[in-house]
């Protein structure tokens, strides 16, 4: 037989490698918690309300070709009107442009209060977290925050600043702040308690490390979902207060304030207020929405 022959009638050597069964040849990482909530039908819908929401108060001066304060001779024109998709108000001002400049200015507010309440929230319940006093004193002045009530409180800023943007971001702030810092301080509690936080303390780990690298970790999934509530509650808090004339100043407008204008013509005009109706149901809901996704993806 040739070495020719030999190499061509050889079989192959056999692959003793073990082989792997059942198994895909990558493994498989859960997604984060966040991305899944996201990812579901209440997560899209939430959040694609909310964009549509964004996007329209981003866009304000491409989309409308109307200041929110310029006035024509058409007053409560109905929608359709020239130059007037959605029609004007009581004085001639374009409704659209109103809605829309109304929808940057809640946004506006909204983004400043919400995260401001929240960041203070937490800093005091890291400072009561710390001391046993402090944590009196801290939780004491929550309880006086939350002894009065919205509206209250609301009166009483105003009285003290008058009405403006800024009292409204203080009146959503200051509702905010021991919401956050309560959430956060049983958190905080109940990881304490768990035996990875016993572990890492036996083996020597320093307390400010054990609280943020084990314990923070851990107790922020609720914050998460309560910033998502928390801004629901904002934009009825800022509607709420630009409805009753203690919100932001006219002629700026802002949703409660073109709905609160738009009360006396309810019976001859009412596509004045279909617009921030409309608009407030749709952030509201998309940010509800988005808050339920997240809660009962983290709670899994």
């Amino acid at each position: 037989m040739t070495p020719m022959t030999t190499l061509a009638t050889a079989k192959p050597p056999l692959d003793r490698r073990p082989r792997k069964s059942g198994r895909p040849d990558t493994p498989h990482r859960p997604r984060h918690p966040y991305r899944a909530a996201l990812a579901t039908a209440r997560g899209r819908t939430g959040l694609a309300l909310v964009g549509l929401v964004v996007l329209a108060g981003l866009l304000a001066p491409l989309l409308s070709g109307h200041g929110p304060t310029d006035q024509s001779a058409l007053a409560l024109a109905v929608p359709g009107a020239p130059g007037h998709p959605l029609g004007t108000d009581d004085l001639g001002r374009d409704l659209l442009a109103r809605l829309l400049y109304g929808i940057r200015a809640d946004l506006g507010i909204i983004a400043v209060a919400v995260p401001l309440g929240a960041a203070l929230g937490c800093l005091l319940a890291l400072a009561a977290a710390v001391h046993p006093l402090a944590d009196t004193v801290v939780q004491r002045a929550f309880d006086l925050v939350l002894a009065f009530p919205g509206l209250i409180l609301a009166l009483a800023v105003t009285a003290i600043l008058g009405p403006g943007r800024v009292p409204v971001i203080l009146v959503i702030a200051l509702a905010e702040i021991p919401v956050f810092g309560r959430l956060l301080r049983t958190g905080i509690l109940v990881q304490r308690g768990r035996e990875y936080v016993t572990a890492a303390r036996v083996g020597g780990t320093s307390g400010g490390r054990i609280l943020t690298r084990h314990i923070l970790p851990n107790a922020a999934d609720p914050l998460v979902v309560q910033f998502a509530v928390s801004l629901t509650v904002a934009v009825f808090i800022e509607g709420a207060m630009s409805f009753l004339g203690v919100g932001v100043r006219p002629p700026e407008p802002t949703l409660g304030a073109v709905l609160s204008q738009s009360m006396p013509y309810l019976a001859q005009a009412p596509h004045f207020a279909a617009g921030p109706l409309v608009t407030v149901t749709a952030l509201v809901l998309g940010l509800s929405l988005t808050a339920e996704a997240l809660n009962r993806e983290i709670r899994r």
